[in-house]
This record gives structure tokens, C-alpha cells and sequence, in this order.
């Protein structure tokens, strides 16, 4: 005889004790792991390095025992967090990217929309994390002036301030 376990609305909160830790756990996965797998390959542009964002994101969500985010706000804990961990994955290729540019520049007149790409990848990675974040969440993910607000726990014109100046200043990164 199976019992169906009940349905979880996306916003509910989850309890992650020791009984039903890995229901839990199994429950967020399935709800959220496309939606995590989407923003990583967006800001990857990489498949694989969309996988290993999935991977990083639920191993620390399984490894904090609950004591996240995740529990209380799944779908804006995710969100955030597959950009987070993507930023971080781009940070640690930097220096191979830049290597890489490098040795093409000077014999590329027109750079193909994949190297603009790479070098847009690269200036994300030289900011700040939650500067990164925002603006990835705000151009990717198309959160809104006030998503983005309630989640950073900033007034909506510090938001539009800073994703000015994040423009801003990435558009200086890619000219260099």
C-alpha cells in the first residue's frame, strides 16, 4: 500500500528536521531544480557548468540541514543562489578566460557573439558578488525593480542606483 505524501505549495515553508529532512530535501529538488539549472546556464552559458551550479546549490542546501533560506523562501532562495554559485564558477575561470581572450584579440577585428559573451561573462565575474547577483537576477532572471528590492532589503532607488552604476561600470570592463 503507498501513501501519496501531500503536496507543498511553492512558497510553504518546509520543515528540515531529522525525520523528514530527505523528504524535504527530495520535495525542494524536484520543484526548483530546473529553475536553478535555467539561471546557471544562463549565466554560464555551459551545460556542464549549469550542472555543476545544481549540484553545488542542493549539496549546500543538503549539507546546512535545512538551516537556509531555502526552508522559509524556497523559489527566491534558489533563484539567488544558482546565480551566486554560477558567479563564483566564472570567478574561478577568470584567469583561463583572460588568457584565452587574450591570445585571440589581436586577430579578431569583429568579435562573434560568443566572445562578446565570454568577455560579458568576465566582467560579471570581476564584481562584486551581490553586485553580480543583482544585476544578473535583474538581465537574466527579469526580476523586477521591486523583487529585487524586497529580496536585497533596499529601497527600489538604491536598487535602480546600483544597477546603474553595475552597468556602469561593466560596460568600462569590456571596453578594457
Amino acid at each position: 500500500m503507498t501513501t501519496a505524501s501531500p503536496q507543498i505549495a511553492d512558497e510553504q515553508p518546509i520543515a528540515m528536521t531529522s525525520t523528514t529532512a530527505l523528504v524535504g530535501f527530495a520535495e525542494l529538488y524536484e520543484r526548483h531544480y530546473e529553475a536553478v539549472f535555467r539561471a546557471a546556464l544562463r549565466v554560464t552559458g555551459n551545460p556542464a557548468d549549469a550542472e555543476d551550479v545544481l549540484q553545488t546549490v542542493f549539496l549546500r542546501v543538503l549539507a546546512s540541514g535545512g538551516e537556509t533560506e531555502a526552508a522559509s523562501l524556497p523559489a527566491a532562495y534558489f533563484r539567488r543562489a544558482a546565480v551566486n554559485a554560477a558567479v563564483d564558477l566564472l570567478r574561478r575561470r577568470a584567469v583561463h578566460a583572460e588568457s584565452v581572450y587574450d591570445d585571440l584579440a589581436p586577430h579578431a577585428a569583429v568579435q562573434p557573439p560568443s566572445l562578446l559573451k565570454e568577455r560579458l561573462r568576465r566582467a560579471i565575474a570581476t564584481l562584486e558578488s551581490e553586485d553580480a547577483t543583482l544585476f544578473l537576477l535583474r538581465h537574466v532572471e527579469g526580476l523586477s525593480i521591486e523583487e529585487l528590492a524586497g529580496m536585497f532589503q533596499l529601497e527600489k532607488n538604491n536598487v535602480a542606483v546600483r544597477l546603474h552604476r553595475i552597468r556602469h561600470r561593466l560596460q568600462v570592463e569590456m571596453q578594457r
